[in-house]
């Protein structure tokens, strides 16, 4: 490893230590300002983790600090049917919505009257989901909240896309994820040679294009 190569990587894995450590504090952030705003008794932000198939809880302001860290089946309660469907809702009287989680809310010792939920989207990809429990009821519906909660939800959005781009970039350099396996492939052309080195080309141009590629 040369010098510069040792010290992209020191700066890199530094970056991804700042990244990790700002995560927490961000989501918790905004989670604290939308539930303030909407003068609501609870808000929380919950992650898809997609490997687990689950909804972990990653901030919560309001009623219910102890569900940090609590994880549930992806499609669980409101928040699953909004990570699935991709859509905020509101719903005024969860008793009588048979999505809600009734069986989990008691189990916390917290079961609110109302939800507001919307998604966490990144183009196409459901991240997680943004929910504030009990707000103020409007004496008539408001599409001005849903675009309010989706200001949120984008900026929860943006921050974690930033965070994983960091990751995404300190794994290459560490010799793993996909853009090392583009790295070795590429190394590896070098030591062809006719048409060896020309199936070899388009098989990482083809690569090349799937991970450019919208997910």
């Amino acid at each position: 490893m040369t010098g510069s190569d040792g010290e992209l990587r020191a700066a890199v894995a530094a970056g991804a230590l700042v990244a990790a450590q700002r995560r927490a504090p961000l989501l918790q952030s905004v989670a604290d300002a939308a539930r303030a705003i909407f003068h609501a008794r609870a808000s929380s932000i919950m992650l898809f983790d997609a490997a687990q198939a689950e909804l972990v809880f990653e901030a919560v302001s309001g009623e219910g600090h102890e569900l940090i860290g609590r994880r549930l089946p992806k499609d669980t309660g409101i928040a699953g049917w909004v990570l699935g469907a991709r859509e905020p809702i509101v719903v005024e009287d969860v008793a009588q919505d048979p999505r809600f989680a009734v069986g989990f809310a008691r189990s916390v010792g917290y079961v609110p009257r109302g939800i507001m939920a919307a998604p966490l989207l990144l183009d196409e990809r459901a991240l997680g989901v943004l929910s504030i429990l009990d707000r103020p009821r409007p004496t008539t519906p408001s599409l001005d909240e849903l675009d309010l909660l989706g200001v949120f939800a984008r900026q929860a959005a943006v921050a974690l896309d930033l965070f994983e781009a960091v990751r995404h970039v300190e794994r290459a350099l560490d010799g793993r994820g996909e853009l090392a396996v583009v790295a070795r492939l590429a190394a590896a052309l070098d030591g062809l040679e006719g048409d060896r080195r020309g199936a070899a080309s388009s098989l990482l141009a083809a690569l090349e294009a799937m991970l450019a590629a919208p997910s």
